[in-house]
């Protein structure tokens, strides 16, 4: 089954605690702390494997979580870190925010994107040890880690588009021309779902893309609609197919160009051929075929004869298409890929943040690392809080909310917790 599309849920495990322990050796007055720090949890990792096809692995699974970190023990045992999820999808795949707003474009072979972070391991309490805190009574929590919904959306990645009204030849040129097997029947609409074939020339192999019919308002979902319309957003090329056994092939021609330009003006710009099928169909194609040749012609565009059943024109039109592919690639401006890609909120460190006033009197400070301390604070330990005091005072928190405006009274909120300062 063909899947171009699918929304999931991604989680990054969440971190483990850190530990709060003492040691009790003999000969060692007053003992000591060792209490070690929780393990990461795991990243949720989406990567390109060019084996895939399809989507498919995310019609029914759509929730993918990462395993979350150990927690720390005494003896200064440090937690494992969860294992990360790596999710496989085709190249050529979009990642989308919950509101349609891409964030990257995965098309490199190994590429991957990290879709969600895991949460970091708490301290254990003798990462708190210093001159005036001898035996800490507290350690830090784990951190939750991300979670977001992400829409995945297919482009096939060829290098020639092939379009035109159903039933005019499409997939029956793909298996003449290339080793793809579509299905084939005679009634509209037999390609349900893109089939991609590659051709090889002598000096030249290239992928071509069997797109499902279109009909006038595809543009707007009708019939297959604008699904399918994507896949050809990537092609170098556009072969443009006629059916010269047809009524009048030159409307259909113009009624796909108007779907082409009412979806995307540049694609309706792409470089373009137009190639003429069915000339087995010998009485209906020969009668047409002058007036509809001096119409391309008039309009400088490139056009070929062929009989995608018999093969006649295949073979140079074939060559032709190659050379025209390797034309319009070598003018692409090559734009090396970055393998990785790490999707974060900005201000990891504690001293980025951002303080805004929400209303009279309320304060609302923003910025990951801010956050995480917080949250990763046992609020009901004293000594944990006057730790977080401490990491306050050193940032100047206080002193940048008075100069924002804060007082005394004022409500202070980081993350999902509240304060007031003083």
């Amino acid at each position: 089954m063909f899947i171009d599309e699918a929304k999931i849920l991604v989680k990054g495990g969440n971190g483990g605690a850190g530990a709060v322990s003492y040691r009790r050796e003999k000969h060692v007055p007053r003992g000591g702390v060792d209490g070690g720090n929780g393990g990461f949890g795991g990243k949720v990792v989406i990567e390109v494997d060019e084996g895939l096809k399809t989507l498919q692995d995310f019609k029914y699974k759509r929730h993918f979580k990462a395993e979350r970190g150990a927690h720390g023990q005494g003896r200064l045992k440090n937690g494992a870190n969860g294992k990360d999820m790596v999710l496989k999808v085709p190249s050529g795949t979009l990642i989308k925010d919950e509101r349609g707003n891409l964030i990257i474009d995965l098309t490199s072979k190994g590429q991957q994107f990290i879709a969600a972070e895991g949460g970091h391991g708490g301290k254990g309490n003798a990462y708190f040890v210093s001159g005036r805190r001898r035996l800490p009574s507290f350690s830090q929590k784990g951190e939750i880690g991300e979670g977001r919904w992400l829409i995945l959306e297919l482009k096939l990645l060829a290098d020639v588009g092939i379009i035109g009204m159903p039933n005019v030849g499409k997939s029956t040129f793909i298996s003449a021309g290339s080793a793809a097997r579509p299905k084939i029947a005679d009634y509209p609409f037999t390609t349900l779902v893109p089939n991609l074939g590659t051709v090889e020339t002598d000096s030249f192999t290239y992928v071509v893309a069997d797109i499902p019919g279109l009909i006038e308002g595809a543009h707007k979902g009708v019939g297959l609609g604008d699904a399918f319309l994507r896949h050809v957003d990537r092609a170098a090329l556009l072969l443009h197919m006629v059916d010269l056994s047809r009524e009048d092939p030159v409307s259909d021609f113009e009624a796909i160009n108007n779907e082409l330009n009412n979806y995307s003006k540049d694609l309706a710009k792409r470089e373009h051929i137009v190639v003429g099928n069915k000339l087995d169909v010998v009485k209906e194609a020969k009668s047409k075929l002058k007036s509809v040749s001096d119409y391309f012609k008039k309009k400088k565009i490139s056009f070929y004869p062929v009989s995608a059943v018999t093969g006649k024109g295949l073979k140079i039109l074939l060559l032709e298409l190659g050379e025209e592919v390797k034309k319009v690639r070598s003018k692409e401006e090559v734009v090396e890929e970055e393998k990785a890609v790490t999707y974060r909120l900005a201000g990891q460190k504690l001293s980025d943040f951002e303080i805004i006033k929400e209303q009279a009197n309320v304060f609302k400070v923003e910025g990951k690392g801010i956050e995480r301390l917080v949250m990763m604070t046992d609020l009901e330990n004293e000594e944990a809080l006057d730790y977080l005091h401490e990491k306050f005072k050193a940032i100047k928190l206080e002193k940048q909310l008075e100069t924002a405006g804060a007082k005394k009274s004022s409500l202070i909120k980081i993350g999902s917790y509240e304060f007031h300062i003083g």
